[in-house]
Order: structure tokens, then sequence, then C-alpha cells
């Protein structure tokens, strides 16, 4: 496996939505491998494929303290959601040095394929539901700031473009 180049916002490929996987092919399982490498580089707890240039529908999920315990996920999809919210600092690798606070669930339920083309579903709660949450959002062409007010939105992206003048 190896780590694999992050696209830089304002990259269209991110404002883009994912095409389906047709089947698990030994290329996804490489792809899905890299992209736990690349998370694990950044370092971090998500990864979608449309970060790294591949438009599918993979994303890669691990939030556990010990860390090795990533969830590879194709075709991912929100079931349910819980009516509680949480709010959690999120940042992309496409977009270095900026965060912003963002509410979403406190969890959900998703369904995926997974590498061994069997279907599961889980539950996800906390910190592993805000990245699960996040992937599908680079998987649907969105960017977590998209969830922010104008305002916020507008002085994020200027902060971010103050960093990389």
């Amino acid at each position: 496996m190896s780590v694999r180049p992050i696209l830089r916002w304002p990259d269209r490929r991110l404002r883009t939505a994912a095409d389906p996987v047709a089947g698990v092919t030994d290329e996804i399982r490489t792809i899905l491998g890299d992209m736990v490498d690349t998370m694990e580089a950044m370092p971090g707890v998500g990864l979608a494929a449309p970060q790294i240039g591949v438009m599918l529908r993979l994303a890669v999920v691990d939030a556990s303290e010990a860390r090795g315990e990533a969830i590879r996920m194709i075709n991912p999809e929100i079931l349910h959601s819980s009516i509680q919210p949480r709010t959690h600092d999120e940042a992309s690798p496409c977009l270095p040095g900026v965060s912003a606070k963002v509410e979403r669930p406190r969890a959900v339920t998703v369904r995926f394929l997974n590498t061994a083309g069997e279907i599961e579903e889980r539950d996800l709660v906390g910190l592993w539901s805000t990245s699960m949450q996040h992937q599908i959002d680079h998987l649907d062409g969105k960017m977590y700031f998209d969830r922010l007010s104008r305002t916020k939105r507008q002085m994020l992206l200027k902060r971010a473009e103050k960093r990389t003048a």
C-alpha cells in the first residue's frame, strides 16, 4: 500500500459527487488500503476517495484511540441519524490550517459493502459518527464548511487564503 497525494481546495473534483462502485475488485481493495495509509500519514480519522482524486464512493474511518481499526466502506449510505446533535471541530487536509465547529447528529447507522463484497450495517457514535458524515459529504461533493453560515464560511475561506498566500 502507499500514501497518495491529497487534493487541495479549490480543486473542482472536491465539488463533484463520486460515482458508485459497481463491484469489489482487487483494485478497489488496493485503493482502500492506500486510503488507510494516507489517512494514517495525515494523521486523520477518515478519508474519502475524492480527496485523493479517485471519484468513487469509497471511504475509510478510524476514530479508535489505538488506531488500526479502520472501517473500509464501499458505497456507504446513512440509514438513520440521531436527533441528538454533537458539535465537533472539523478540518480537512484538502484545506489545511483551518477548522470550524460543525454540528451534526451524534449517532448514525451506516450501510456499506465491505471488502468481501458483503453488505454491512454499523451504528456509529461520537467521533466515528462525525467522521462518517464528513466522509459522506465528500462523496457528495461537499466540504464541511458548507454546513456553516455564509458569513462563517467566508471568514474560514479568507483565513485559508491568507495561510496559503
